[in-house]
């Protein structure tokens, strides 16, 4: 996500022509959406940061689910 920020803001400041970004060549600017589109399309399946995410939101949801159940049980006696 750092990336994506990062880019929209080399964005910003080229077209907005701020300080020295005026003179920043665009290349940089889609080199940089390049190395974003390889990360997210095959680095990051590859080492497996997307399972990892997925996994992280299915525990959490789990953990929420036997909390709130105890605490419907706790509340019934």
């Amino acid at each position: 996500m750092p990336i994506i920020l990062l880019i929209i803001a080399l964005v910003a400041l080229k077209y907005f022509e701020v300080w020295k970004f005026a003179e920043l060549s665009w290349w940089w600017i889609t080199g940089t959406m390049g190395v974003a589109f390889l990360w997210f399309e095959f680095l990051e399946p590859m080492l497996g940061l997307d399972k990892r995410k997925a996994h992280n939101v299915d525990e959490q949801r789990r953990k929420d689910r036997v909390k709130k159940a105890f605490d419907d049980l706790k509340k019934r006696k």
